[in-house]
């Protein structure tokens, strides 16, 4: 069976680039800049993403083009004769799976937020009632396993369609609606008066002074944190699109250019939120209520309430659902490279497959909250979040690295050959001595000082 291609290198970029962005940049990156500091810690964050994410992004790239496979069959492609390298595959394909697990849901919740904006439920409301809607949400599992099927069926709706005609088509097009969006946004909120421009300091001019009151190793770990984890990198969601691309140009520069576009997305996110907040004199840091709570509640009170709430959480549903399709893409290559199935096949099972693997995600926001519980993390959700984040993220990385750079794996000179091929930004090679022996003990820092915090040592 011929590999499926981009039709273009536009597709290649703003389908990696949905797959990047997602929640973490227009739901997490604000309120954790909001909790750390505001500009000093976004400084913090560029230098990260630039030195951490940067290079393990274009490793995964050079991987699945080299190979020509996802992460089920990669491994075994390329490593060199009895190594063993392909035995973290099946924990990669659990990753994804994993992970829609309970994105499914989270996507429901911004798909449901939209028709509430667009059919006037937050209209009036008062600040409890906005609260409650929320609450109410939760404690529904009805409602949101409605929204949870909804969400699955879309995703895997667009995959059926194939790579061209429905992954990268759609893609294209929701990107360029979530970008036209945000910039829409960004405007209103940027001209709300008041406050608005202490916001806009607050983000924009570094005051290292708040580093310190937030505490030094604390923003350290969010940022590094932060950066590792937007871009989706470990658990070879981006080896499968460099399995789909190319050899016209080079691998560094399309990663850069991914990076950018993920960073100005989580950019122009907090260009949104920041002023909003401190216009109407709102913490930015209040974490996840900030979208579902706080915002709805400063929305109802601008003119064109209604349309700038129902734009912003269309933003939110654009931005879950690239990542959506992206992850949802790499679980049916799975099935296609690994047992041969055609795309309507692995499209089907896995559609089936994926609305009863969500359930317990579902239920254990209501039905199920008070029954699991686990100690340190707390329930169902949270545990497949900390599986994910904690764990699988970090080591596939580590993986990946590791493959690259060591003689027992696929090596220095072959990735260099393969990154390097086309046209481009060439991959610097002065970094390979930061590759072999730093970088590999900065992601196993992140391991322990995740599992530190975590269970309350730190």
């Amino acid at each position: 069976m011929q590999r499926e291609k981009f039709s273009s290198r536009l597709g290649f970029i703003l389908i990696s680039a949905g797959c990047a962005i997602g929640l973490g940049n227009v739901w997490r990156f604000p309120y954790i800049v909001g909790q750390y500091g505001g500009a000093a810690f976004v400084l913090i964050y560029l230098v990260f993403l630039a030195i951490f994410g940067l290079p393990i992004m274009t490793m995964e790239f050079a991987v699945g083009r080299a190979s020509q496979k996802g992460p089920v069959s990669n491994f075994k492609v390329l490593e060199p004769k009895g190594t063993k390298w392909h035995v973290a595959s099946p924990f990669m394909v659990a990753g994804n799976y994993l992970l829609m697990m309970f994105y499914t849901v989270i996507t429901g919740w911004m798909l449901n937020y939209v028709v509430k904006f667009a059919t006037g439920q937050f209209t009036d409301k008062t600040p409890a009632e906005v609260g409650g809607i929320f609450e109410g949400m939760l404690g529904s599992w009805t409602e949101l396993g409605f929204w949870m099927i909804i969400s699955v069926l879309i995703g895997f709706g667009v995959c059926n369609l194939g790579l061209k005609n429905g992954v990268e088509k759609i893609t294209k097009v929701m990107m360029v609606a979530l970008l036209g969006i945000m910039l829409v946004l960004a405007v209103r909120s940027l001209t709300l008066g008041g406050k608005a421009i202490e916001g806009l300091k607050f983000y924009l001019v570094p005051d290292f002074g708040k580093i310190k009151e937030a505490g030094i190793g604390q923003v350290l770990y969010a940022a590094l944190g932060q950066s590792f984890f937007t871009l989706s990198i470990g658990i070879g969601s981006m080896a499968i699109f460099g399995s789909y691309i190319s050899k016209e140009r080079r691998l560094f520069g399309e990663s850069l250019n991914i990076c950018l576009l993920d960073t100005f997305v989580a950019f122009t996110a907090g260009l949104i939120i920041f002023p909003a907040c401190f216009a109407y004199n709102v913490d930015p840091g209040e974490g996840a209520g900030l979208a579902f709570v706080t915002l709805p509640n400063i929305f109802i009170q601008l003119k064109g309430g209604q349309i700038i709430g129902t734009l912003f959480f269309l933003f939110l549903a654009f931005a879950a659902l690239s990542t959506l399709i992206a992850v949802f893409e790499n679980i049916i290559s799975f099935a296609m490279d690994g047992l041969g199935w055609s795309r309507t096949k692995a499209v089907t099972v896995n559609m089936y497959a994926m609305i009863l693997l969500s359930m317990p995600a579902v239920l254990g926001m209501n039905v199920l909250a008070d029954v699991v519980n686990i100690p340190f993390i707390g329930s169902i959700d949270s545990l497949e979040d900390f599986i994910v984040s904690q764990n699988l993220l970090p080591l596939g990385s580590l993986v990946y690295l590791l493959f690259c750079v060591t003689k027992k794996g696929w090596g220095w000179d072959n990735f260099i050959a393969e990154a390097d091929e086309g046209k481009g930004l060439k991959f610097p090679k002065f970094a390979k001595v930061y590759l072999k022996y730093i970088l590999p003990v900065l992601i196993i820092a992140v391991f322990v000082i995740g599992y530190l915090d975590k269970f309350g040592v730190i």
